[in-house]
């Protein structure tokens, strides 16, 4: 009674876990289920944690609606050097002395980075190109080269300062990589940055709140 249930159509919050690829909780759900026609809206990056909507049976045809909806999320950058990902998947080059650089200054460095901007994807990312991801280049040290973007950032919201690292709030339009935001805003500081933490709070009205840990899916549901 239950698989029927999913094979109709579910909407599926989970609090995705660190390390976890967001196909990783699409296989454990599809498996725990026993349902194929298993999606969701949105990738987060195995590094961060948070919101993760996933849709089964029909509701699947749901997901590009919520794939444009906007995203919330919290998360910290670490300032004083870079990475070639935007984020610790690679180690952190060319270190800065951030010492210099003042509370004020981070917070009008923001201001930048808020309404319509240009920001350029990652190279390291699953973008495609000639057919394929640019991140296969990019691991190969190939240069990649990607054209601006036009996003929408509502807020960027600086909620704690203890450098070398920067927590934050920032709310946004769809498309918009974090990573990226990161590693800008270290360059126009001058010291380089690269995101630290993440964490997915909101897509459109859902919350992480109300999202379940994918082990209490997992007990719930397993057929």
């Amino acid at each position: 009674m239950m698989q029927n249930t999913f094979e109709e159509g579910r909407v599926i919050l989970i609090d995705k876990p660190l390390t976890w690829t967001s196909f990783d909780v699409v296989r454990k759900i599809r498996n725990t289920i026993k349902v194929k026609k298993v999606g969701h809206a949105g990738t987060l990056d195995p590094l961060a944690t948070g919101l993760l909507i996933v849709c089964t049976g029909k509701f699947t045809k749901k997901i590009n609606d919520y794939l444009l909806s906007a995203k919330e999320y919290t998360g910290t950058i670490t300032l004083g050097a870079r990475t070639p990902t935007y984020d610790l998947e690679s180690k952190p080059i060319d270190c800065k002395p951030v010492a210099h650089i003042s509370p004020e200054k981070i917070l009008e460095t923001t201001k930048s980075f808020t309404g319509d901007i240009l920001q350029i994807p990652p190279a390291h990312s699953a973008i495609k190109k000639d057919g394929r991801p640019v991140y296969l280049k990019a691991r190969k040290g190939e240069e990649v080269k990607l054209e601006p973007r036009k996003i929408h950032i509502s807020e960027f919201e600086i909620t704690h300062i203890e450098m070398p690292v920067v927590s934050f709030v920032v709310k946004c339009s769809t498309g918009t990589y974090i990573r990226s935001l990161a590693n800008d805003f270290g360059n126009v500081l001058g010291c380089g940055g690269y995101l630290s933490s993440l964490r997915r709070t909101a897509i459109g009205n859902f919350r992480v709140e109300d999202a379940m840990e994918i082990e209490e899916f997992v007990k719930k549901f397993k057929m």
